[in-house]
């Protein structure tokens, strides 16, 4: 009976906060994503066990795969003091022994070469080969052609949406343009956010290249100081560059510890490094998306329980970078309220949109300690 009215109790708070829960399926990846020290065991294993990814760039989207060969033997040596199985982060076209599938170089050229289009149907051929039939992620890189004209880039994302039309089963990661020095007034810049712009009110997966190397480690930003792709910047305005945020950061930070050496096409190793967490970033909430998923599973273990509830609870009000693994089930990048009341209906069978179904009923103390729970987060993010 007590149960009963606890659950009458959260199903009538519920309905007076209004609380509509979005589910949409846009991923954007970019600086707030390079902390590789978020991402759940679980999370790495699920993506290489259900991701096979077809990437095709030419030698500036070189730094993601290289950056991830690197990683594999840097935390193997205890970088960033983790301690994870030998060759966790591991990647091989096939995927064997346990490693993520990931067929690099899948097909020549890039975004913008030979052409703007011959990408798209080099994709359709390796697609429609019977022997792909297991792909389900696609991704290609620019190199330096995404400096072209709003036409162009209207181009580019026409063609992979119908790609996406057309592949439904597949999923299309965009990309913007590396940074070439014209700061925040050049055309790459307003190119750049045109893709962005796009993906952001389409909902689709973006792995934000520019943006990554926008920003150091410790999230200062140079992409207003005129930086280039080879991390050098203008730090005092006079109009000459002067300082190398990676090297910087090199110098100052102790490699196979902080950071490690790789190789980076026309860049600094840091770089690469970068581009290397963001891209497991990609790799594991592509894997999220894509699964069934549970609302309030923060650790994908098929159950709706208290775990998933203090992880919500720790993350509250975290801001910007979090993501399923944290509690941010809505996917708007933060931990709040609406993640709560997601989690909560979800545990209480009372329902809300994007959920498989009810869960098993809780005992009454659990129920009560989530219920409890969601109104103090409530209270928290309304006095805060």
């Amino acid at each position: 009976m007590r149960a009963l009215r606890l659950g009458f109790v959260w199903i009538a708070a519920l309905t007076l906060l209004g609380a509509s829960i979005a589910t949409g399926e846009g991923i954007l990846i970019d600086h707030q994503d390079t902390d590789l020290t978020a991402l759940l065991p679980e999370a790495i294993g699920q993506a290489k066990a259900e991701l096979h990814i077809g990437y095709g760039h030419t030698s500036h989207g070189s730094q993601v795969t290289d950056g991830m060969t690197g990683l594999v033997g840097f935390i193997n040596g205890g970088g960033f003091g983790l301690s994870y199985p030998t060759d966790t982060f591991a990647w091989n076209r096939g995927g064997t022994g346990g490693a993520l599938d990931l067929h690099d170089y899948f097909k020549s050229g890039d975004l913008g070469n030979p052409d703007r289009t011959t990408w798209a149907g080099r994709t359709r051929d390796y697609l429609d080969d019977p022997a792909h039939d297991d792909v389900n992620v696609i991704l290609w890189s620019w190199c330096g052609q995404a400096d072209t004209s709003a036409a162009n880039i209207d181009l580019y994302l026409n063609t992979m949406n119908q790609l996406e039309i057309d592949y439904p089963r597949v999923s299309f990661v965009y990309m913007t343009g590396h940074v070439n020095g014209c700061s925040t007034t050049g055309n790459l810049f307003y190119r750049n956010q045109q893709i962005r712009d796009y993906c952001l009110a389409n909902e689709k997966i973006l792995y934000d290249f520019a943006d990554i190397e926008s920003y150091d480690p410790n999230g200062a930003y140079y992409g207003d100081k005129r930086v280039t792709d080879d991390c050098w910047y203008d730090s005092d305005s006079n109009g000459s560059r002067d300082r190398n945020w990676a090297s910087d950061y090199q110098d100052s930070h102790v490699e196979d510890v902080d950071w490690y050496d790789c190789d980076s096409a026309h860049s600094e190793p840091l770089n690469a490094n970068q581009k290397a967490y963001a891209a497991w970033a990609l790799w594991t909430q592509i894997a999220q998306m894509r699964r069934p998923s549970t609302l309030g599973d923060t650790d994908c273990d098929g159950d709706v329980d208290c775990e998933d509830y203090l992880t919500v609870k720790a993350n509250l009000g975290t801001g910007q970078g979090a993501h399923w693994a944290h509690g941010d089930f809505d996917r708007d990048r933060d931990v709040d309220r609406d993640d709560l009341l997601a989690l909560v209906a979800h545990y209480a069978g009372a329902g809300g949109e994007g959920a498989t179904g009810p869960a098993s009923t809780p005992e009454p103390a659990t129920l009560a300690l989530l219920a409890a729970g969601a109104l103090v987060g409530i209270r928290r993010k309304r006095t805060s």
